[in-house]
């Protein structure tokens, strides 16, 4: 078995659209050139403007390469 080490950081997605597109934007946001190689969702969370939703919020534990 091979043996692998990783880094991770926490980050916040936001998204106005889904959970799922607020995830990736974490994702994205964190990328640049990185191997990303698993992601855990941490809290998810939202904020309202008047009574409907206005973005997703999800925090995220992202594992990569080193």
């Amino acid at each position: 078995m091979t043996e692998h080490t990783y880094l991770v950081l926490e980050v916040v997605g936001t998204a106005k659209t889904s959970i799922e597109d607020a995830i990736s934007n974490a994702l994205a946001a964190v990328a640049d050139g990185k191997v990303l190689r698993w992601f855990e969702v941490l809290e998810t969370r939202g904020y309202i403007e008047g009574d409907a939703v206005a973005y997703y919020q999800v925090k995220v534990k992202v594992g990569y390469h080193t």
